[in-house]
């Protein structure tokens, strides 16, 4: 049966820049939901001191709970080499900090969709930069996991392999043990594109999976597709939501993930709205979870 995970979706400003949270606080929110683990993010402002790692970890554990997953933001798309290798160099040091606190799942991305870059050029620059990392992976019993994504907050141009055809092409150029998938359905509504017919594409390679929802706050799909699908800045149309009550299929997620024997972390990027919501998104996916993988 796979295990649940939350990450602290509205607290990242309180958490990464303003300080006015301490992750002590959102381990302590975060454990009383009914979840086995916490996504960690390497941004957290307590993170720099890698005298904290073992502590957090101490924490997390000593609630009943694990930190099964690592989200962090690479960009391996940059046409400097040396701008690269820096990039490697910090997805290698978030891969220390996964395995320090007990993890086993650390994310990586391609990186910036940078005007210049042809398709050949950006997929060959992220592969190159992710099988790079590989090896200090593996050594560390540490699965690096491609997420869909749209866009970091602190880059220009949104993911290069936002497109389901780039992402598809990345994941399909990379075949190694400690490499996989993590599928965030939500995304692929701000690529315009189907979540499902994304999912069918990569389900025997994904390993983890991030679980939200979003709701069009006007309009319709056909509009999101064709003004929005891949455009700079965040799509007006979509807003964040109660897991269960927006435009994701779960009954068609879980399907497809059962029928490839997926069984492994779920986490929630979700609560934008606080704790309330947050535990009714945990509830809901708790009673789809028990549906779909009743042993």
């Amino acid at each position: 049966m796979p295990k649940l995970a939350v990450f602290p979706k509205a607290f990242m400003q309180a958490l990464c820049k303003d300080g006015t949270m301490k992750v002590s606080e959102w381990i302590r929110l975060a454990s009383a939901l009914d979840i086995d683990g916490l996504e960690w993010y390497a941004g957290f402002l307590e993170m720099s001191d890698e005298r904290n790692w073992p502590s957090f970890r101490r924490q997390v554990e000593d609630n009943g709970k694990t930190i099964p997953m690592m989200c962090c933001s690479p960009d391996f798309t940059h046409p400097d080499k040396g701008f690269r290798d820096v990039e490697v160099a910090k997805q290698k040091r978030w891969i220390e900090m996964t395995s320090v606190l007990g993890g086993s799942y650390c994310r990586v991305l391609s990186g910036q969709r940078r005007p210049e870059l042809t398709l050949e050029e950006g997929v060959k620059l992220a592969a190159d930069c992710i099988e790079e990392c590989l090896p200090f992976a593996q050594e560390r019993a540490i699965t690096l996991i491609l997420e869909n994504h749209y866009k970091d907050d602190f880059w220009t141009y949104p993911e290069f392999a936002q497109k389901m055809d780039v992402f598809c092409r990345l994941v399909d150029s990379i075949h190694h043990p400690h490499f996989g998938v993590n599928y965030d359905p939500s995304n692929t509504y701000l690529a315009g594109e189907d979540p499902i017919e994304l999912l069918k594409k990569v389900s025997d390679r994904v390993v983890t999976m991030h679980a939200s929802d979003r709701y069009l706050k006007e309009g319709t799909l056909e509009d999101l597709r064709r003004e929005e699908g891949g455009a700079a800045g965040y799509a007006k149309r979509l807003s964040h939501g109660e897991i269960g009550k927006g435009l994701n299929d779960y009954d068609a997620i879980f399907t497809e993930l059962v029928r490839v024997g997926f069984d492994n972390w779920i986490s929630i990027e979700d609560g934008v709205d606080g704790m309330d919501q947050l535990e009714r998104s945990v509830a809901f996916l708790r009673k789809k979870i028990s549906q779909y993988w009743p042993s």
